[in-house]
């Protein structure tokens, strides 16, 4: 009998801790519950700001699937006009398989000021499904496609936007600007370089300003086409920056004095553009 008022009070314990696992539980729920709603919220915001990216890209690929080419090229940017043609656009169209374009479907949306990306794929009415990567520039005239990128098939030697070319891409990116830049050199004016860059990086710098920026080079006398005979050698691994920049830097090993390089490139309507370049004898 004596042991009885202690069994009511470790009852009366159990009872109280059991109590307090429950508000714990019933908090530990309430948080895992505002958290659930923050993560609705977000999503429910990242969708409601690239609605009209998606319904941008809806009408372009409405366009495609007409045949209406001309139409489906008024909604592309001015830069992606100035260094891809209607024709080209069609052409890569017709080849990726999108003209055939039933419906999209876009799993990763993303804003960031006056800038946005879609990544996703288009599944085509032979019931194919084409992985596609959309970038978006926003002008006053509203949402439009700066760059347009699809993965090829089977072993990848080309890159598209945020993907690093493979070495045998870069040495012909690398030598194309490293030879335009030459004759560029020889005729004492960037006219050629400046024609053959990024529309972004026309923007930035006038035929003048480059002209004037590699003036050191046309007192050397150097007829530097003569790189033309030998490769790039990548003395780092390529990068793309946080800004999608993807930079190349190495040199040629001519003698008795070498020619060191950095170049970057932005990935402009179909492919990688010169966003700027450097040159070094050392």
């Amino acid at each position: 009998m004596a042991l009885q008022p202690a069994v009511h009070s470790m009852v009366r314990s159990f009872r109280r801790i059991g109590d307090e696992e429950i508000v714990a539980m019933n908090k530990t729920l309430k948080i895992i519950t505002s958290v659930a709603a923050v993560i609705v919220v977000a999503v429910a915001v990242v969708f409601y700001f690239t609605a009209d990216m998606v319904g941008v890209a809806d009408d372009f690929f409405s366009a495609v699937k007409s045949k209406d080419f001309a139409k489906a090229y008024s909604f592309v940017s001015e830069d992606f006009k100035a260094g891809t043609s209607e024709g080209e656009l069609s052409n890569f169209l017709t080849k990726s398989g999108l003209s055939g374009f039933k419906s999209a479907s876009w799993k990763e949306r993303s804003i960031s000021g006056n800038l946005g990306e879609l990544t996703g794929s288009v599944s085509t009415e032979s019931g194919g499904v084409v992985p596609i990567k959309l970038n978006f520039v926003k002008s006053e005239s509203g949402w439009k496609i700066y760059s347009m990128a699809k993965p090829p098939p089977g072993l990848q030697e080309k890159a598209t936007a945020g993907q690093i070319p493979s070495e045998e891409e870069q040495v012909k990116l690398v030598s194309g600007a490293m030879h335009v830049f030459a004759v560029s050199v020889n005729k004492k004016s960037m006219a050629e370089l400046h024609a053959f860059s990024s529309n972004l990086m026309q923007q930035q710098f006038t035929i003048e300003k480059l002209t004037d920026a590699f003036n050191p080079f046309y007192k050397l006398g150097i007829d530097l086409t003569l790189l033309d005979k030998y490769g790039p050698i990548f003395d780092e691994n390529a990068s793309i920056n946080e800004d999608g920049v993807l930079i190349i830097k190495g040199y040629y090993p001519t003698k008795p004095d070498k020619v060191f390089f950095q170049q970057k490139y932005i990935y402009e309507g179909l492919s990688w553009k010169l966003l700027g370049i450097s040159v070094e004898i050392k």
